[in-house]
């Protein structure tokens, strides 16, 4: 691109260091460098590195030499600025080119040497891209504005190519530069324009004084942008050429030339199930006949176009999804009309319904207060509910959901202030809306428990962290006190034993110690 770009623009090929490639055949030669530059390419540089195009080497030499396979340009000058070009003036941001030349080329700023640059080709897009004006006057060979010749100016606001010559813009010579909002092309012998132009700009104004084109559909926008009052062109007196006569641009009639009409099949929106198949319908009408479509870029679910023209004036189309994905919900299907006159566009959004999911639920963390945090997907929107050792969790000011809603996703946070060691334990999630419902549990703890409470009188009181230890621990210490238990009671049964029948025998040796 940049070669192209350089040999078309007359740059004086010389730099301390550099080094050359071979352009495309079907890029321009150097036959198209300026003749008062070409000298330059056999003026001796030390020491030059000559490239052979035949062998792909590189050598030192004294002057510099065309291979045999196309044209020398520069490629990288290690170090470089843009020179203006001779019949210009320049700043770092503006281009202005108003005295008379015969040059048939749009002026492109050249490369010279200042110093060592170790990316010297990122400098120098970044050196066009901050070119925001340019102003163009007086070049009478200037004839056609061709898509290379303005894709380097990216950052490029403000044209004006006045007053030359100039008969025809290629269909994508705006295509690189999306903040054009000033476009003047006063005073040119141009017969047709094309809105197609300018569809991707947001043109605040569009200068079109002294151009007297052929009155015809080709200039019907025109007329309508006119009467709609858009980019100025209401305050300017245009005129086209009807037959011998001229008339003024606005009083041109002409019949069967206007913006289509668009009708597609459903409303503002269409819901439909994940995995179904849809199919909707578009029909353009209008004369000349429009060109109708879809816009399908960035839509997830397999789909087709089927096509079909009614004559006269009705051209329709249909688009089948297949297996719908969740992933196209809320995805906007616009269908665009567009003939010689403009184009129309209608949307249909595109709800797709499916069971809610949850795709994250994290353990508690740190934050102004503490936070679970989760995400949530589903549509219809899922309601959440939260639990707790079996019991839902109420709101409060102490524990609350905050959350936020983009398209069919939920996220926010389970929030705990100033939770305790009672808080510890398994928080379930459970998300659901009408097509189905979803659990996820994580484990949150907080603080440490004590080994002990007290109550009120200083009596050891057991935890209340025991209900939340795991499984395995509540099993062992409910045996544990199943054998204490036990074993108390078989204290207590020998006890009762040992008193009874040890006190009946004592009393029996003392009778009969009493009768001896």
């Amino acid at each position: 691109m940049l070669g192209t770009a350089f040999c078309s623009a007359r740059i004086p090929f010389k730099c301390q260091s550099a080094r050359f490639f071979k352009l495309r055949p079907d890029r321009p030669t150097v036959d198209n460098v300026d003749p008062r530059y070409r000298h330059r390419l056999a003026d001796p540089v030390e020491p030059n590195l000559q490239y052979h195009a035949d062998t792909g080497q590189e050598e030192e030499d004294g002057a510099w030499e065309y291979g045999s396979h196309g044209a020398l340009a520069v490629l990288d000058c290690l170090g470089s600025m843009l020179d203006c070009p001779p019949t210009c003036s320049c700043s770092p941001t503006e281009i202005h080119c108003n005295k008379s030349d015969n040059e048939r080329f749009f002026p492109l700023l050249a490369l010279l040497e200042t110093g060592s640059a170790a990316n010297s080709s990122v400098d120098i897009a970044e050196l066009f891209k901050n070119i925001s004006s340019i102003h163009i006057e007086n070049w009478s060979e200037l004839t056609t504005l061709r898509d290379v010749d303005m894709e380097l100016y990216t950052g490029l606001q403000r044209l004006t190519i006045m007053n030359c010559n100039l008969r025809s813009i290629q269909p994508r010579a705006f295509a690189q530069n999306p903040h054009l909002r000033y476009i003047n092309l006063s005073k040119n012998p141009l017969t047709t324009l094309s809105w197609q132009l300018f569809q991707n700009l947001q043109l605040s104004e569009l200068r079109l004084d002294g151009v007297l084109f052929d009155c015809g559909c080709g200039v019907r926008w025109i007329q309508l942008w006119q009467q709609r009052g858009e980019a100025g062109l209401h305050s300017q007196v245009l005129y086209c050429r009807n037959g011998a006569s001229k008339i003024r641009l606005n009083n041109m009639n002409i019949a069967r030339c206007d913006l289509p009409d668009i009708s597609v099949s459903h409303s503002s929106s269409v819901t439909v199930m994940e995995s179904d198949n849809l199919t909707v319908s578009c029909n353009g009408s209008g004369h000349p006949v429009p060109e109708v479509d879809w816009t399908v870029s960035g839509l997830h679910s397999v789909n087709t176009h089927l096509s079909n023209v009614y004559w006269p004036n009705i051209h329709s189309i249909n688009l089948t999804l297949v297996n719908v994905s969740r992933e196209d919900n809320s995805f906007l299907l616009t269908c665009i009309a567009e003939n010689i006159v403009g184009m129309t566009n209608t949307s249909i959004q595109l709800s797709v319904q499916f069971p809610p999911v949850i795709l994250k639920l994290v353990e508690p963390e740190q934050r102004h207060d503490t936070c679970i945090e989760f995400t949530v997907r589903g549509f219809p929107q899922p309601t959440l509910r939260w639990f707790h050792k079996q019991q839902e969790i109420l709101q409060s000011e102490y524990i609350r959901t905050e959350m936020d809603f983009y398209q069919d996703y939920l996220e926010g946070c389970l929030t705990f202030k100033n939770p305790t060691h009672i808080d510890n334990g398994n928080y379930t999630l459970e998300a659901s809306n009408s097509l189905g419902s979803v659990t996820k549990t994580v484990y949150g703890h907080f603080l440490m428990e004590p080994s002990f409470d007290l109550d009120g009188g200083g009596t050891p009181m057991p935890s209340d962290s025991d209900s939340n230890r795991p499984e395995e621990d509540t099993f062992g210490v409910s045996v544990a006190v199943g054998l204490a238990g036990l074993a108390g009671i078989l204290l207590i049964l020998l006890f009762f034993l040992i008193n009874k029948y040890g006190r009946r025998n004592k009393f029996g040796m003392k009778g009969k110690s009493t009768r001896d």
